[in-house]
């Protein structure tokens, strides 16, 4: 009988494979961090302007202006390294001649969600999501710590049927256009409407 000898490869081969997979990997993360970076989304979506009113209008170029040459966070926070997704609502209504007013220090500038919300509330323009309101172009969504974003914010672009088109700041760090339906959508508390 022969026997039939096998090797184990040596532990240099083991090496060299370890190493080649961790290189792959580290690729394959850096090409998709680039690529999640410089993904904006859905598209900049054409809207009718003949079913907008003037301050839509004036709304949507600030949007689109800020969609094509997205700033940073502390471009819409006033310098302050923050999560920035209802500092770019605040930046960009005040941008479009409707600032919001902070219920705690008056500024055109609300930092945070949940203030965001209390000011839609304070001002009567609150509608909860689970009442049937069909949102409009410039109507500010709120969703609670439970939704895909976590607690967030941004602005309806576009309702078509079923779903909403919103553009948000600090949506996986940059400015981004989504297509969302909002009967599916985990925890969308509101709109603040315009």
């Amino acid at each position: 009988m022969t026997q039939i000898r096998t090797e184990r490869p040596g532990r240099r081969t083991s090496w060299v494979v370890g190493i080649s997979g961790m290189l792959a990997a580290a690729t394959v993360v850096v090409v998709g961090l680039v690529w999640w970076q410089h993904d904006r989304g859905d598209q900049f979506p054409v809207l009718d302007s003949e079913r907008l009113d003037e301050q839509q209008i004036v709304l949507v170029d600030v949007l689109r202006r800020e969609y094509e040459r997205p700033g940073d966070g502390p471009k819409y926070a006033e310098g302050v390294q923050e999560a920035w997704c209802a500092d770019f609502v605040s930046w960009t209504m005040r941008e479009a001649g409707r600032p919001l007013a902070n219920p705690n220090s008056g500024s055109w500038r609300i930092p945070g969600v949940y203030t965001l919300q209390e000011y839609y509330h304070q001002v009567g323009r609150f509608t909860r999501a689970d009442v049937g309101y069909r949102p409009r172009t410039g109507d500010v969504v709120l969703y609670g710590p439970g939704s895909p974003l976590g607690q967030h914010t941004n602005i309806v672009l576009k309702a078509d049927g079923d779903t909403i088109t919103t553009i948000g700041g600090n949506e996986l760090g940059g400015v981004r256009v989504r297509t969302i339906t909002p009967a599916d959508t985990a925890d969308l508390v509101g709109y603040g409407r315009f």
